[in-house]
C-alpha cells in the first residue's frame, strides 16, 4: 500500500482541528497564524451531566483569535437523549457565526451498551427534539466508517438531516470523493504551534457549500 499523504491546502483549502481538555492550555493566537487552522470543533459536553473543563475558555479564546468555532457533544448510549440535550443547552451559547452543533457517535470511550438501530435513532431523535432548533443549521454527525456501516448506511432517513464528519485516518474516505461527507478527520497525531502534544486534524470538503459561508475570507481567495 502506498504511504498516506495528508490532504494539501491546494486540494482542501479549509482545514481545522478538534480539541478537548486533553490538549491542555492552547495558544489560540499561535494557531490562528497557521493556514491549516481555519476552524476548531471543541468538546463541550458528554452524556447528561459532564462538561469539558476547558470548553468556556476555548470557546472565547478561539473567537478572539478569529478562528471559526464549533462545539461537539459526546453522545453516550446509557443516558436518555433528552437529558443529554439539556446538558448541551446549559453549556453551549447560541451564536450565528459558529458551526452547527456536532455530536460524536462512537463506541470508543462510551459505556458498554450497544444500541439497536431503533434505540439509537429514537434517542438521537429525542436529543434533537429537546434542542428544538435552538442552534442554527443542520447538525454535524461524527462517525467512523464502521459506525456508518452499522447504523447509517441505507438508513440515513431515520436520523435528522445532517452533515457527515467522517473519521478516516490514513486513507481517503470511500464516500464518493467527498460528495457524501462534509468534514474528514484525517489524522489524530497532528503537531501544531500552540498545542503541546498531538491533535486531531480535519478538512472541509471543497464542495460543501452549506458550511463554506462561514469562511468568507478564505473562500474569496
Amino acid at each position: 500500500m502506498a504511504p498516506f499523504t495528508p490532504p494539501t491546502l491546494a486540494d482542501y483549502p479549509i482545514q481545522g482541528i478538534d480539541v478537548s481538555h486533553h490538549q491542555g492550555a492552547i495558544d489560540w493566537q499561535a494557531l490562528a497564524r497557521q493556514p491549516k487552522v481555519r476552524f476548531a470543533i471543541m468538546k463541550a459536553t458528554e452524556g447528561g451531566d459532564h462538561r469539558d473543563k476547558r470548553f468556556a475558555e476555548n470557546w472565547k479564546a478561539a473567537k478572539d483569535a478569529g478562528i471559526v468555532r464549533g462545539a461537539y457533544h459526546f453522545f453516550t448510549f446509557c443516558r436518555p437523549g433528552r437529558e443529554q440535550a439539556r446538558n448541551l443547552i446549559k453549556t453551549v451559547p447560541v451564536e450565528t457565526d459558529a458551526l452547527p452543533i456536532a455530536i460524536d457517535l462512537e463506541f470508543t470511550g462510551n459505556c458498554g451498551k450497544v444500541p439497536t438501530s431503533d434505540e439509537l435513532s429514537a434517542e438521537i431523535g429525542a436529543f434533537f427534539a429537546e434542542l428544538n432548533g435552538a442552534y442554527p443549521g443542520k447538525p454535524i454527525f461524527y462517525l467512523n466508517q464502521q459506525f456508518f456501516e452499522q447504523y447509517f448506511k441505507g438508513n440515513e432517513a431515520r436520523f435528522p438531516d445532517h452533515h457527515l464528519w467522517l473519521r478516516s485516518i490514513a486513507q481517503e474516505p470511500h464516500q464518493n470523493d467527498c460528495r457524501d461527507w462534509s468534514i474528514w478527520q484525517f489524522a489524530d497525531n497532528g503537531t501544531l504551534d500552540g498545542i503541546h502534544g498531538p491533535v486531531d486534524l480535519n478538512a472541509l470538503c471543497p464542495s460543501e457549500t452549506g458550511l463554506a459561508h462561514l469562511f468568507p475570507v478564505l473562500t474569496a481567495n
